[in-house]
């Protein structure tokens, strides 16, 4: 049997090449299956890295204006006249600890693109953000998008219960309080106005609006991944597809990547598993999106707590029950 192993980082715990290689290590101690790894991204964490492993390429290391105002070190991928970038890596959350979530700015994701404003394409991945700052710090930086794509995560809008503040403000350290001052700021940029109902506005803290605003195609980050990794050709041969991320919730229904690797399998009524830290999408919401099931680490091995001690190994553990039953 030919199983492709396909996921998303794992929330601050796994990259996406370290979930795959724990979910191959626990398959094979249960089944003599052919794997076929294809860590993946959406556009978040992990998008430069996944790009970098699959394309070659050239990456540019560069010091920019991190989220809090000092300097930090991010990549960005040359390859074949396009340049891509990832948000997170100038204006991540894992570069603030949960603070500031009303001071981070994404001035620095702005300056990786005007570094790479001589190529012919410049595409910014979105996710995994610390700011909510509506794209201002990169639209100080950024005043026209001639040649940027918008790689967006997720399908949200710029405001209201499904907007940048109000779902992803608290995942930020955003009190209830602050959400609202966050909501009410955003609602006040006339710049943004024209696309805020649009998908993918609320990416990124409203980053996604801000390039939208100045005119960048919008593409779905998981598809995009999807299309330059070859995941295609990859799904045609499999049997069984395996995808992952740290958590499987009604966010991931929203243009995440798992949907889009649940999506490419059910075209080809091939079975997708998600393997995941933790579930929260019924089987009938996981089955619309083509999931023919859906496992959870903390539930296999007792707590969140037990997972995250040692989440490769935990992973690993879950991915061996679930070879013995999906194995033929």
């Amino acid at each position: 049997m030919r199983v492709v192993i396909a996921p998303d980082c794992f929330g601050g715990t796994l990259t996406a090449r370290e979930a795959a290689d724990a979910i191959a290590a626990g398959w094979r101690r249960a089944a003599d299956d052919v794997l076929d790894l294809r860590p993946l991204a959406d556009g978040g964490p992990g998008f430069v890295d996944v790009l970098h492993a699959a394309l070659g390429g050239t990456l540019h290391e560069q010091r920019v204006t991190g989220p809090l105002g000092t300097p930090v070190t991010a990549f960005w991928l040359e390859h074949d006249g396009t340049a891509y970038i990832e948000s997170a890596q100038a204006c991540g959350l894992h570069l603030v600890d949960g603070k500031s979530p009303e001071t981070a700015t994404t001035r620095g994701v702005g300056e990786l693109v005007e570094a790479a404003a001589h190529l012919r394409t410049v595409v910014v991945g979105l996710g995994g953000s610390a700011t909510t700052d509506g794209g201002a710090g990169f639209r100080e930086v950024v005043r026209h998008a001639d040649n940027l794509v918008a790689a967006v995560d997720v399908s949200n809008p710029l405001l209201g219960p499904n907007g940048a503040a109000r779902v992803f403000g608290p995942q930020k350290g955003a009190t209830p309080e602050v959400v609202e001052r966050l909501e009410a700021r955003l609602a006040a940029m006339p710049e943004l106005r024209a696309v805020r109902d649009l998908p993918g506005a609320g990416a990124a803290g409203g980053l996604g609006a801000a390039l939208l605003a100045l005119g960048a195609e919008r593409r779905s980050g998981a598809e995009l991944v999807r299309e330059l990794t070859g995941l295609d050709a990859a799904l045609d041969a499999a049997d069984l597809v395996v995808t992952g991320e740290g958590s499987f919730d009604w966010q991931s229904l929203r243009g995440k990547l798992v949907t889009a690797v649940a999506a490419g399998a059910a075209d080809r009524g091939v079975p997708c598993l998600v393997l995941a830290g933790q579930v929260d999408v019924g089987r009938r919401e996981a089955a619309s999106v083509g999931v023919q099931d859906a496992y959870s680490v903390a539930e296999h091995v007792g707590s969140v707590a037990k997972a995250l001690a040692d989440p490769a190994g935990t992973l690993s553990d879950l991915a061996e029950r679930v070879a013995r039953q999906w194995s033929r």
